[in-house]
């Protein structure tokens, strides 16, 4: 076999280390070595020289180390057996990485366990080539940025998982909000492995993490998403949960016409839009007798129309206990005599209380909130009992006010009413003051 007269390498920039393919070599052979670049000649397996840039001969002279390993005579060109390698010392800034596989972590602020992807690339450069070679560098003959990232995969996973679950876990990040972190992240790491790789004679330029994310067709982190997108709208509209919950059932009720409290769940969600979902739906399902209370009389009195003598809330007429303040009708049923029937304002003659109409002219019954008795359709308070039917006027705009409301739906003005004197509080009708005796305006 010839003996190599010149020896060099013009491979591509992503190979650390490369070996010379021939080992038969002699003095006076020319080792050319560019800027990038050192070589280093091995001998049964020792590291001999090391050669910087530019043309070496190989010489007893130039390499002291060939006289005690190889027999040269004086002036000779003798032939010896050793391999060339070449490092690659350039900065290489585009190592990249990934995890192979999502890590299964909990989100601590919405514990719930998410699937974690991870990705960035990284700069290295070779700094101690005989270290490199000595502790990397096996029978292979090349040593490139897929060997370089194979070796150090495991070392980058352990510390990218224990420091994305630190941020996760320790600082209390939710992962939807850890890309806030990742220059931190990033630095961490970089502090973390750069030690390991200078004991190899690599020294890390920069880490970066480019992002880390959630696989879009994870269930858990879909549901957790939708989620928030919801209760931000309904932060911005102004209402929770649970009120909404609340509208969707009333809204159901009253679009199911084979139900017999459609039109009093459709009069009450009619009324709960005039006065703002969240003021009265806000009561939920276990205020809706109060809630229909604040309707108009002549629109839930077919249901609701039993008078809680304590509170004078509406109820059905199975009712045992007022919705609204807990009374028990069959107590005071058993205190005072019951009435059963009701005397028609329009003939006279006696007819159920329930009844809508007089069982004998068919005059309809506007019923007394308070007392149950009939009265004329333009009737502004009760012939029995005096009680105002339809509301109290508004002292503003004079609309008919809910005798428990305390203000005019129509435009706003207060209903409680105070003395010019005394501020005492005064009833609507009131003439007098009762606390100073002071007379009101009329």
């Amino acid at each position: 076999m010839a003996i190599v007269e010149v020896v060099k390498y013009d491979g591509p920039a992503d190979v650390y280390a490369w070996k010379y393919p021939e080992q038969e070599l002699g003095t006076w052979t020319q080792l050319i070595v560019h800027e990038t670049q050192e070589a280093v000649l091995f001998k049964g397996g020792k590291a001999l020289d090391l050669f910087g840039a530019g043309r070496h001969t190989l010489s007893t002279q130039n390499i002291p180390g060939l006289q005690t390993i190889v027999n040269l005579p004086f002036g000779g060109r003798s032939p010896f057996t050793a391999e060339v390698w070449y490092v690659n010392k350039i900065n290489s800034l585009d190592v990249k990485w990934g995890t192979a596989t999502p890590l299964q972590l909990q989100d601590p602020k919405y514990q719930i366990i998410v699937s974690v992807r991870s990705f960035g690339q990284f700069g290295l450069q070779i700094e101690d080539t005989r270290k490199f070679l000595l502790k990397l560098i096996g029978t292979i003959p090349v040593f490139d940025k897929d060997a370089m990232t194979r070796h150090f995969r495991g070392l980058l996973m352990m510390n990218i998982k224990e420091l994305i679950s630190s941020y996760l876990i320790f600082k209390k990040i939710s992962i939807l909000e850890i890309n806030a972190y990742i220059s931190e992240i990033s630095k961490h790491i970089e502090e973390r492995i750069g030690p390991v790789f200078l004991e190899y004679g690599i020294r890390i330029l920069n880490f970066f993490m480019d992002s880390i994310n959630i696989p879009d067709d994870d269930p858990a982190t879909t549901r957790l998403k939708e989620a928030l997108a919801k209760k931000a709208e309904m932060d911005i509209l102004g209402y929770t949960y649970q009120q909404e919950r609340t509208f969707d059932t009333l809204e159901g009720a009253a679009r199911n016409e084979g139900s017999a409290s459609a039109g009093v769940m459709g009069a009450g969600i009619g009324l709960g839009m005039g006065f703002g979902i969240g003021g009265v739906v806000g009561n939920q399902m276990s205020g809706l007798a109060g809630q229909l209370n604040m309707a108009p009389v002549a629109q839930v009195a077919a249901a609701y129309n039993k008078p809680c003598p304590k509170c004078q809330t509406l109820n059905r007429q199975e009712s045992q206990f007022c919705a609204s303040c807990g009374h028990h009708f069959l107590a005071a049923a058993a205190a005072a005599p019951s009435v059963t029937d009701v005397e028609c304002n329009a003939c006279g003659k006696s007819f159920p209380v329930g009844a809508k109409f007089c069982l004998h002219c068919g005059d309809p019954n506007n019923a007394c909130a308070k007392c149950g008795a009939d009265n004329a359709a333009d009737a502004a308070s009760c012939v029995k009992c005096g009680h105002a039917i339809g509301g109290n006027p508004c002292h503003n705009c004079g609309e008919l006010v809910d005798p428990a409301g305390k203000f005019c739906m129509n435009c706003g003005t207060s209903m409680i009413l105070k003395c010019g004197q005394c501020q005492h509080e005064i009833k609507p009708g009131q003439k007098f003051c009762l606390e100073c005796g002071n007379k009101l305006i009329e």
